[in-house]
């Protein structure tokens, strides 16, 4: 089988630039502008970027897609209407770029989903060149029933996969189903058979609650995948509903997300035409069947569970536990832990090399100002896990304007020598507009309990641009304008894996020059990316344009860059302006 391993997931590569008609020409270093640390191949830059919750989306997850240098980011809402999940793209996973349209037709003709599409993840093949969409969604009532046992089943919850050969989509769907996976739990009591049609309130004492049925299915969100070993492993939340777990400490119930894992099958990843439904490993099919009594038919599939409450407590997953009485008995009692990625981290201590996994996670709930991330560490892609003790790593922080911080995803930089963390947040504590942020996460050479620590720096302030985002490309055509006419330029600024920078975006910013100025043959006007040039009378000039990136004050600045051992100079080109 092949796939992509972490290292090559998270350290795409370099990719040469692209042409341009112009070769860039660096104007002069203005003095007093130090260069700073952001660097690739040896070019260091002083472009910086900052999280200016400008990009609307929830659930990002991001892909660095090698072919074309960029990253996209999938997220849940932020699509055109007749679409389900936005998607953007970013030469350096700052200045994102919304596209049109969005990744899942809502016409596709093996929708299965009746609503709550949620929680994108896409992956690419770099051997067939597909690109799988993994997503949630709440199916109708028909086939809640077939997976669920009960037509009335509240959140009939489960994974769709499908395909495109872009990374654009629209993806279409596989199956005019879900995976063919029917996660079940053979102990749980299903108290909500037992409870009244509202369904808020659980039963008073657990005494009460083992009246209730054994056995209950799970409905599945939040799908993450890993890679390792030639093995593919799919981490999803049990969401909450109907997994009402007694709290000893609480007196109470308390209804519970965990999330677990199941291993899949290899066939699906290996076809070329993107086919194939990826389905789990035979070992866990009817897993969780009764040992005895007569079967209903019924496919009982089993699981890994690998994050619970219960197996591992910390208080600030607590967040939610007595919304019931809050709210007046309109909420239930309940804990979430969510929006996982896992990923494998390989170090060396005391000369030996050593691996371990690492897992990001969301708890509370995700409309909540207290929505945060924690993280848990293991020895096996299927545990045991165990929580890092001085979760959460990220929460929210009034003195920087960033609430409700949560459900994000790993990636690296373009030369994969950083690893950042793509998550939503708020603005404030009441507003209901989720936007992206970029932070760099470290695995630091410190270790707390027994691995290395993951922190994650939390920042609105001005960052460096992810290393290897330069050297930068500046190109532009000649130019050549009659009197009194007008033209515009055709410029761009590339990243160093190619991604052309949005110029139009408020993050960039061109500044144009002519020589020689004041009473020369043109004028140039610069507005929203445009370069517009003016002649006045005949003759030449030369146009010089510079690179600007905005200032977390609101300010721009020229993007300097340098080789070792050679002098800054500011991103841009000279072109030459004739006017007949």
């Amino acid at each position: 089988m092949s796939q992509e391993s972490v290292r090559s997931r998270f350290a795409p590569g370099r990719r040469a630039l692209l042409g341009g008609a112009v070769a860039v020409a660096a104007t002069a270093l203005v003095p007093g502008v130090a260069v700073g640390a952001s660097r690739r191949g040896g070019a260091v830059t002083d472009a910086t970027y900052v999280n200016d919750a400008r990009t609307s989306g929830g659930d990002p997850y991001v892909l660095f897609d090698e072919p074309s240098g960029y990253y996209y980011a999938y997220c849940t809402g932020g699509s055109d209407e007749g679409y389900f999940f936005g998607v953007h793209r970013s030469p350096d996973l700052a200045t994102w770029e919304r596209l049109p349209g969005g990744a899942l037709r809502a016409d596709d003709p093996k929708r299965w989903g009746k609503d709550w599409f949620w929680a994108p993840e896409v992956y690419r093949n770099p051997d067939t060149g597909m690109y799988f969409l993994f997503y949630a969604a709440r199916m109708g009532a028909d086939l809640g029933e077939q997976y669920f046992g009960y037509a009335d089943f509240e959140e009939p919850c489960s994974i769709g996969v499908a395909v495109s050969r872009t990374p654009e989509g629209p993806f279409r769907d596989i199956s005019d189903r879900p995976i063919d996976y029917h996660p079940y739990k053979p102990d749980y009591h299903d108290v909500n058979l037992i409870m009244g049609d509202d369904q808020l309130t659980p039963p008073a004492t657990e005494e009460e609650g083992r009246t209730a049925p054994l056995g209950s299915y799970i409905p599945m969100i939040d799908p993450n995948l890993l890679f390792d070993d030639g093995r593919i492993y799919l981490y999803f939340s049990s969401n909450a509903y109907r997994n009402w777990v007694w709290d000893t400490r609480l007196g109470k119930y308390i209804e519970e997300s965990n999330i677990a894992a199941v291993e899949l099958t290899t066939r699906w990843w290996d076809d070329p035409e993107g086919a194939t439904m990826p389905g789990v490993h035979p070992r866990y099919l009817d897993a969780n069947a009764p040992r005895s009594g007569a079967s209903d038919g019924r496919r009982r599939d089993g699981f890994v569970p690998i994050l619970t409450y219960g197996a591992d407590p910390q208080p600030w997953e607590d967040a939610h536990v007595n919304d019931h009485e809050t709210s007046g008995g309109s909420k239930k009692d309940r804990r979430w832990e969510e929006g996982s990625t896992a990923w494998r981290h390989e170090y060396v201590r005391d000369g030996r090399r050593h691996t371990a996994y690492y897992l990001t996670y969301s708890a509370n709930n995700f409309e909540n100002q207290y929505y945060g991330v924690g993280y848990a560490v293991a020895e096996h892609p299927l545990g045991p896990w165990r929580k890092h003790p001085g979760n959460p790593v990220l929460a929210q922080n009034p003195d920087i304007g960033m609430y409700s911080t949560g459900h994000g995803s790993l990636t690296a930089s373009p030369d994969g020598s950083e690893l950042y963390y793509v998550h939503h947040g708020r603005t404030s504590p009441t507003s209901s507009d989720r936007v992206v942020y970029t932070e760099r996460l470290r695995v630091e050479e410190r270790v707390a309990s027994g691995y290395p620590l993951l922190t994650i720096e939390q920042s609105t302030s001005d960052q460096p641009v992810p290393a290897g985002t330069a050297p930068f490309a500046f190109t532009a055509e000649p130019v050549t304008v009659r009197v009194g006419g007008t033209v515009d330029v055709e410029c761009a600024v590339r990243s160093a894996a190619g991604a052309a920078f949005d110029l139009t975006a408020p993050e960039n910013r061109v500044r144009g020059e002519l020589r020689p100025d004041g009473g020369g043959p043109a004028s140039v006007n610069v507005e929203g990316g445009v370069v517009r040039v003016r002649g006045l009378r005949r003759g030449t000039a030369r146009l010089t344009l510079v690179y600007q990136r905005r200032r977390a004050d609101g300010s721009y600045r020229d993007v300097h860059q340098a080789r070792p051992g050679g002098r800054p100079q500011a991103v841009g080109v000279t072109v030459p302006v004739v006017v007949r």
